[in-house]
């Protein structure tokens, strides 16, 4: 998961030589915008690159909304099962049937990289709930 970085030397120290991408020069406060995060693998496309549409995975409800349910996946990647995966209709509240911290069977229905989206589904049949 990403962290709030409040001060450069959380992260480096002065003198510290660092490989980073220039990202823009803001004339008015004399400063360089580099960026260390830009030059580590994206951890969406590795997730996209080596997990297939259909693939069923088990992941950890995070939270409920009105369009559906976010699931996490590990290594910081969240999906959503819009709420119409859920129950195969429109839903009034997914909220009844999960719990965050509850673990699920999920299939990836589609990975967006773009649009840095993920979209599940439930999988079909009895036995869908895993503890």
């Amino acid at each position: 998961m990403d962290r709030h970085i409040d001060a450069p030397t959380d992260v480096v120290q002065l003198g510290q030589r660092v490989s980073c991408e220039f990202l823009q020069f803001d004339t008015y406060n004399a400063e360089a915008r580099l960026s260390l995060k830009a030059l580590e693998p994206d951890p969406l496309q590795a997730f996209a690159d080596r997990t297939p549409v259909g693939q069923e995975l088990r992941g950890t409800v995070e939270k409920t909304v009105p369009i559906g349910v976010f699931v996490d996946l590990g290594d910081g990647i969240v999906g959503l099962i819009p709420s119409k995966e859920v129950y195969g209709r429109p839903a009034v509240s997914p909220a009844e049937d999960f719990e965050a911290g509850q673990e699920i069977a999920v299939i990836v229905t589609e990975i967006e990289v773009p649009a840095r989206r993920v979209f599940l589904s439930r999988p079909k049949g009895p036995g869908v709930q895993v503890s």
